[in-house]
């Protein structure tokens, strides 16, 4: 299946039913009175969470979803019927924006979780309701209101912990395959990767982390070179960025240019992104004589003029990759510990915010 990460739709909700101006008409009730139902409700759209589908390939091809109309009212006390609502099942990720004035309608981040795109219309008044002590035949009744209508776009953001970013051919499927259960197409052409891919990485039994392969970058992709930005979108809900270098290219490209051809792809992008937490990772070791691996990995970082963590790994033969493994992990385990905490404190600060009085308050007396 195509992965397809973008898809512009329209919704469009069933209008009301009418209600109906009636009278009872029976044969021994002359004079039986207002009889008119109300209108029925118009179906709702809504969307749905859905672990199972991992791409918006279904919303390409098929861009308008409308619900029903409510049925209109009857005589003899009659309601109409409501509108069965349609519910639009969408991957677990997908950004949901009003396509009008750039809105966020709605962000599914949780399997099962629903949002409503457009609602329905309310059902009109038979002329029942508009029945008093000084108007015993009204016949007056209430139009269904319309449904809402709405053009949205949707935009699929993978949810992972960690994020790689490197050009082409720096390894980075390699890397995801060596560590993870995800199984990428690998070759020795750039461009080999052409969508994300996501993989599970299992510490021990219990402890696991998500990490997301996206298509490499390479410079001048803020303008559309090369696959241009298009999937970066993917890296910004994770908590870690790996830049992945290769340190021994085969071609006489600069690999140092290469990575701050990188960095200011992704300042361009977005700055919350440029400031995402990064480590470094210097790959293909086994292409470096052992001899000349140190002096080589120490001018990168100093003509990088790189400050942050450094790992240097050989995704091919795996060495380096478990201690970053393990590293990884334990830095997002102390982030959501962090997380906790903060949490934790804000609930304490909430509840003796309910509770706390202040002595100079003039609608309190202090006792003493």
């Amino acid at each position: 299946m195509k992965f397809i990460d973008e898809a512009k739709i329209e919704v469009i909700a069933g209008d009301g039913g009418n209600g109906v101006a009636s009278f009872c008409r029976e044969k021994f009730r002359p004079f039986g009175g207002p009889d008119g139902g109300d209108g029925g409700k118009g179906g709702s759209i809504w969307a749905i969470a859905d672990r199972n589908i991992n791409t918006l390939v279904d919303y390409r091809f098929s861009k308008m979803h409308k619900a029903r109309n409510g049925e209109n009212g009857r005589g003899a006390d009659c309601y109409g019927k409501g509108a069965d609502d349609i519910m639009l099942r969408m991957p677990v990720g997908t950004l949901i924006i009003d396509n009008s004035d750039g809105e966020i309608v709605a962000d599914l981040t949780e399997h099962g979780q629903v949002a409503l795109l457009a609602k329905g219309g309310e059902g009109g008044w038979g002329n029942i309701h508009f029945k008093s002590s000084t108007n015993r035949a009204p016949r007056q009744k209430g139009d269904g209101k319309e449904g809402e209508r709405r053009e949205l776009r949707l935009e699929l953001k993978v949810l992972a912990d960690i994020g790689l970013l490197g050009m082409p051919n720096a390894g980075k499927s390699t890397f995801i395959s060596a560590v993870s259960n995800a199984r990428p197409k690998i070759a020795d052409y750039p461009f080999t990767t052409l969508h994300p891919n996501l993989g599970v990485v299992r510490v021990s039994h219990e402890k696991s982390f998500v990490i997301a392969d996206i298509p490499g970058l390479i410079e001048g992709a803020a303008e559309g070179a090369g696959l241009g930005i298009q999937f970066l979108r993917h890296l910004q809900r994770t908590r870690l960025l790996l830049h992945i270098v290769d340190l021994a290219p085969f071609d006489t490209v600069d690999p140092v240019k290469e990575a701050k051809a990188i960095v200011k792809e992704l300042k361009k992008y977005d700055q919350s992104l440029f400031d995402k937490p990064r480590w470094l990772v210097l790959n293909k070791l086994d292409m470096v004589p052992e001899a000349d691996r140190k002096k080589r990995v120490k001018d990168f970082v100093k003509r990088f003029g790189w400050k942050g963590p450094v790992f240097e790994i050989s995704a091919l033969t795996r060495e380096g990759c478990q201690d970053l493994v393990i590293e990884i992990y334990n830095y997002l385990a102390e982030q959501r510990r962090l997380e906790q905490r903060e949490e934790e404190t804000q609930m304490v600060e909430e509840a003796r915010g309910i509770v706390s009085i202040d002595p100079d308050d003039p609608r309190f007396k202090v006792l003493e």
